[in-house]
């Protein structure tokens, strides 16, 4: 039988009805002879509950207190699964981050895994239990209590699973897997029953929340086949075969695993949390890009699109993109770093959102981002900047285009027509 590593977050955890709830699903997977590890976050709302005690007391508490202090949510959720399971007669325990030798480094708020212990799982798995353990925690080599960041439950499970080279992390959340697109926005997305660790990073890193960008790198790394499941769908109980081939969920894996017959795109992700900031008659000279951009990082604010216009005059201009969030530090900076470098006008939008068609499919196929622009084109969606990778392409359009230029690029790359599993490339 299978050695399963199932995640449960926040929504799943919500209430002790839904915590009773994952009792029971997990004793299906245990009465079916499989191995079960879950780990589980802190029931929803509680976290930030215990960030807004904290700065109830102090507006910058010590980031060693704060893991400290918010790493209990986690700790009330595996006791509560732990007595669940044992009142319907399932031999469980539950288990700290420290217990099962999850090993951090001590960027306390934002730890990274460093090592597991997993003979300390594998042996209380051979005794037939089924393990609770606490997601988003770890401990450093000085015994500090650590956390992972927010959402960080998602790569404690994958982090354990790769340790105990299970046969797969499955992500139990509040949707039943991955779909092209948003359905709110798009009502035709369908979802997807497969899905490349790349295309889901990329939809991970341009607005789609339904797996934290860690998870999906570390799942890469390790080659952890991850899937996507509703906790709420009852139809996913107990219902892989022994070789896991039934389509429940999203299951994202390695490219290899996917047949020669697939869609070039996979998906349409966006985010709406962009703004673009353009500072114009810039001398053009060497050094200069950095001269703008370095003061802009050494505040902390992300640049993530880039482009450059030269003009006849020997000036350039410079356009970026940053967190709309960011918007009125940054536009505050430029002007500064304006007059340094004698640059003309500073101006900025925060009206824009990015828009992009991603797929390992247009690695083989020429011609898609003219199909692309072109549709675009066709609803008369002006492109203001593009960027572009192996297997993806991300434009920025103005903010009111966003759900007309989504639907437009899921009908014109024939995502509208695939059925889930046509369009997984089952």
């Amino acid at each position: 039988m299978a050695l399963i590593v199932q995640k449960y977050g926040g929504t799943s955890m919500g209430t002790p009805e839904r915590i009773l709830n994952v009792a029971r699903r997990v004793k299906r997977w245990h009465d079916h002879g499989h191995r079960v590890v879950v780990v589980v976050s802190a029931m929803s709302g509680e976290t930030n509950r215990l960030l807004g005690l904290a700065k109830s007391i102090c507006d910058n508490p010590d980031p060693r207190e704060m893991d400290q202090m918010i790493s209990t949510g986690e700790q009330v959720s595996i006791a509560m699964l732990a007595m669940a399971l044992k009142s319907i007669e399932v031999d469980a325990c539950s288990y700290t981050g420290r217990q099962v030798g999850i090993i951090t480094d001590s960027s306390f708020n934002k730890a990274r895994i460093q090592s597991i212990d997993a003979d300390v799982m594998h042996k209380d798995l051979n005794q037939g239990k089924v393990l609770i353990v606490a997601g988003f925690q770890g401990v450093d080599q000085q015994g500090n209590i650590t956390t992972l960041g927010r959402g960080g439950s998602d790569t404690t499970g994958v982090a354990l699973a790769a340790a105990l080279k299970a046969d797969e992390c499955q992500i139990y959340t509040d949707v039943d897997g991955v779909y092209t697109t948003d359905p709110r926005v798009a009502p035709k997305a369908k979802k997807l029953s497969r899905i490349t660790f790349e295309e889901m990073l990329e939809m991970a890193s341009l607005g789609s929340k339904v797996l934290q960008i860690r998870s999906v790198e570390f799942a890469g790394k390790y080659q952890v086949p991850l899937r996507v499941l509703s906790s709420f769908d009852n139809d996913t109980d107990g219902a892989f075969d022994e070789d896991f081939k039934n389509n429940v969920g999203t299951l994202i894996t390695t490219e290899s695993e996917h047949t020669m017959e697939q869609p070039i795109i996979s998906g349409i992700a966006f985010n709406r949390d962009e703004a673009k900031l353009t500072i114009r008659g810039v001398p053009d000279q060497p050094g200069v890009a950095s001269r703008i951009l370095s003061p802009i990082g050494d505040a902390n604010i992300e640049i993530d699109m880039i482009v450059q216009n030269i003009a006849a005059d020997g000036t350039t201009d410079f356009t970026f993109t940053v967190n709309r969030t960011d918007f009125k530090k940054a536009l505050n900076l430029l002007e500064t770093i304006g007059k340094d470098i004698g640059a003309g006008q500073v101006i900025g939008d925060d009206s824009i959102v990015k828009v992009s068609i991603v797929g390992v499919g247009m690695r083989s196929h020429a011609g898609v981002a003219s199909q692309m622009f072109t549709a675009l084109a066709k609803d008369g969606i002006n492109i203001q900047m593009i960027s572009t990778s192996e297997i993806k392409i991300s434009v920025v359009v103005d903010e009111k285009y966003l759900e007309l230029a989504v639907r437009s690029l899921h009908t014109a790359f024939g995502l509208d027509r695939a059925s889930g599993e046509s369009s997984a490339r089952a």
